[in-house]
C-alpha cells in the first residue's frame, strides 16, 4: 500500500484504504433479491435461484448447507422452514452465487469496450483535523482502464493484497500527489 497515511486517524482524519473502497464499490454493483431470507418470499426466491443449476448446489455446499434431498424438497414445497442457521447459510450461498454470476458482466461494464470507466476518488475526510495538519487534497476523477478484470477477480476471491496492488496502480496515474489517495473517504463510478 502506498503509505504516507500509515497513521490515518492520528490527527482525526477519517477514511478507508483505497483497496477497501474499490472492493466496496464493486460489491455495490451487485444487486439481487431485496426480500429478507427470513420472509417466505425471500426464502423461496433464494431456494429457487440456488436449486436451478449445479453452481447453486456448489454454492450451498461452500456455505455449509448440508441437508438431505428430502429436507431440501420439503423446503422447496414450503412444507418445512429451515432453521435460522440454515437460513443464514442459504443467504450466504445466494450472495456467493450471485457474485459469481455477475462477475463477467461487471468486467464487461467496467472495461467498457476498452475505454475503461471514469472513477471519482474522494479524499479522506479531514474536517476534524486541526488546520495545520491538513493536507491539500481535492476530489479527483480519473479514467481507469486495463485493470478491471484483475480487480473483479480479486474482489470475487476476497484477495485484499491484489486489490491493494491494483489500487496502487490506479492512483499512480494521479501524478505526484498520488500517495495522498492511498486512503479515501469513498470512490464511485457510473457503469
Amino acid at each position: 500500500m502506498a503509505g504516507r497515511w500509515m497513521n490515518l486517524g492520528q490527527y482525526n482524519a477519517n477514511g478507508v484504504p483505497g483497496a477497501d473502497a474499490l472492493g466496496i464499490a464493486i460489491e455495490n454493483m451487485v444487486t439481487g433479491i431485496a426480500s429478507s431470507v427470513d420472509t417466505e418470499r425471500g426464502l423461496a426466491a433464494r431456494l429457487r435461484y440456488l436449486t436451478t443449476t449445479d453452481a447453486g448446489y456448489e454454492a450451498m455446499d461452500r456455505a455449509g448447507v448440508h441437508v438431505s434431498p428430502r429436507t431440501l424438497i420439503a423446503w422447496l414445497a414450503e412444507e418445512r422452514t429451515p432453521n435460522r442457521a440454515n437460513r443464514t447459510r442459504l443467504d450466504a450461498a445466494y450472495w456467493d452465487l450471485r457474485r459469481r454470476n455477475v462477475a463477467t458482466d461487471l468486467k464487461h461494464r467496467l472495461n467498457n469496450n476498452g475505454r475503461g470507466t471514469r472513477v471519482e476518488i474522494n479524499p479522506v475526510d479531514q474536517t476534524a483535523v486541526e488546520r495545520k495538519y491538513r493536507r491539500d487534497l481535492v476530489s479527483r476523477s480519473i479514467n481507469v482502464r486495463g485493470v478491471w478484470d484483475r480487480a473483479v477477480d480479486a474482489w470475487l476471491d476476497d484477495d485484499a493484497q491484489e486489490l491493494d496492488a491494483i489500487w496502487d496502480r490506479i492512483i499512480e496515474d494521479l501524478g505526484s500527489d498520488y500517495d495522498g489517495y492511498s486512503n479515501v473517504s469513498s470512490i464511485g463510478w457510473a457503469a
